[in-house]
């Protein structure tokens, strides 16, 4: 294993300060001299951050004590800047099994948003893979190249390697792009925009047969309008499967009443993960020959 990397200026920073209810208030930030975190729970300076290594405990300047170290990649997208409303990483995760994502695979993903689903689909195709990522508005395309960026040059600073420079960004409807779609083979696609059926008749003929087309809608009605689309176009697609992702999250707390009898007590949060989306797959087959 390489030695633990102490953090450098100009990477990101993930502190993590304990409150009430075993709940964890989450701060991310940019390191530079001559900066500082601000939290509730006081003011720490950067140069203090700087030079020491991902995982060590440090006190504000009123004594708060923060747990410092390097954003996962599921952290970095639910804190970094939004346009849109990302795809969360408890669906992204359900969406990569949908399609059976590999390495060096090519994936088109019709939506780029905040570019959260773009960073996942990097990772998952690496360095010989390929995301082709169509976005129809200027302030959503910029705004995943920009945090794309953001998160490669972090990456590159805290690992001593490169995030793999694989997500191509086009800015354009994907239902004009057919001529683009002629000459590209498709693995899977992913369709996070409010028509998919749009997308579907341009995109269909480079995906693979066999593939997988998952498509994220925040409402079963738009389900409905995909599916009768697929059915009245005569699309090669059958739907496999139509799921919701729920989390449901536990407290585990010491007993501070003395008529429990256990040292911990355990309950459902007070807090739950919602509703976020509905997550279809389609598998694009071939028609019987007539």
């Amino acid at each position: 294993a390489a030695p633990p990397n102490p953090f450098r200026a100009g990477e990101l920073a993930l502190a993590e300060l304990r409150r009430k209810y075993n709940a964890t208030l989450k701060l991310m930030c940019r390191l530079a001299v001559g900066e500082a975190l601000h939290s509730p729970g006081g003011l720490l300076p950067h140069r203090d951050i700087i030079g020491r290594l991902p995982g060590q405990l440090l006190r504000t300047a009123a004594g708060a004590r923060l747990l410092l170290r390097r954003p996962s990649l599921d952290e970095y997208v639910l804190l970094m800047p939004r346009g849109p409303t990302i795809a969360y990483p408890k669906d992204v995760s359900a969406m990569l099994m949908m399609m059976d994502v590999h390495p060096g695979d090519v994936v088109l993903e019709s939506g780029s948003g905040s570019g959260a689903l773009s960073l996942f689909l990097s990772r998952a195709v690496g360095p010989e893979g390929r995301v082709i990522s169509y976005e129809a508005r200027d302030d959503h395309h910029n705004l995943a190249k920009k945090n794309y960026r953001h998160w490669c040059a972090s990456w590159k600073i805290g690992h001593r390697k490169e995030w793999p420079d694989n997500v191509d960004f086009i800015l354009k409807d994907i239902s004009t792009a057919a001529e683009d779609m002629k000459s590209i083979t498709l693995d899977a696609v992913v369709l996070d925009m409010l028509n998919p059926q749009s997308a579907l008749p341009v995109v269909h003929p480079s995906l693979k047969e066999g593939g997988v087309c998952a498509v994220y809608l925040a409402n079963i009605t738009q389900v409905i309008d995909l599916l009768d689309r697929i059915r009245t176009c005569k699309l090669p697609f059958l739907c496999e499967k139509i799921i919701e992702v729920t989390h449901r999250n536990w407290l585990v707390l010491p007993a501070t009443e003395t008529r429990y009898s256990v040292p911990y007590v355990a309950r459902p949060s007070y807090w739950q993960d919602a509703h976020s989306a509905f997550l279809t797959k389609l598998r694009k087959f071939r028609p019987l020959l007539s």
